[in-house]
């Protein structure tokens, strides 16, 4: 599966951002889409995950409350909805694909291009 990321850019603490996902190449329906992050020196880490029919989500507890994801099987096309931004939240954000929802979270089997999100304080 071939996944392309976008939405990212620059936002004051406080702010909202909206990152999307297309999947394309294989059924997108069978696929935990998730959402991962690194930041500058920093290890990359999980964001957020949801399952294929979107009953099952899971965050990070740094991301907790604030973020979230769902997808439109439709459109092949995942989302995460970023809220009450804070600068530990820049970072470039990668978009994921896995069958499965534990391995999603730890080391997931397909990997998008980064997309940058700064949050200035």
């Amino acid at each position: 599966v071939q996944l392309q990321a976008s939405g990212g850019g620059l936002v004051q603490a406080g702010g909202s951002l909206r990152l999307s996902c297309a999947a394309s190449g294989r059924t997108f329906g069978n696929y935990v889409m998730g959402w991962f992050r690194q930041a500058p020196g920093k290890e990359r880490e999980f964001v957020a995950a949801i399952t294929f029919g979107g009953d099952t989500t899971r965050y990070s507890d740094s991301v907790k409350g604030r973020f979230t994801i769902s997808r439109d099987n439709a459109k092949n096309t995942v989302y995460l909805q970023m809220n009450s931004l804070k600068p530990e939240d820049t970072a470039v954000y990668y978009c994921t694909a896995d069958r499965n929802i534990y391995i999603s979270t730890l080391n997931p089997g397909y990997w998008g291009q980064g997309t940058q999100v700064t949050v200035s304080s």
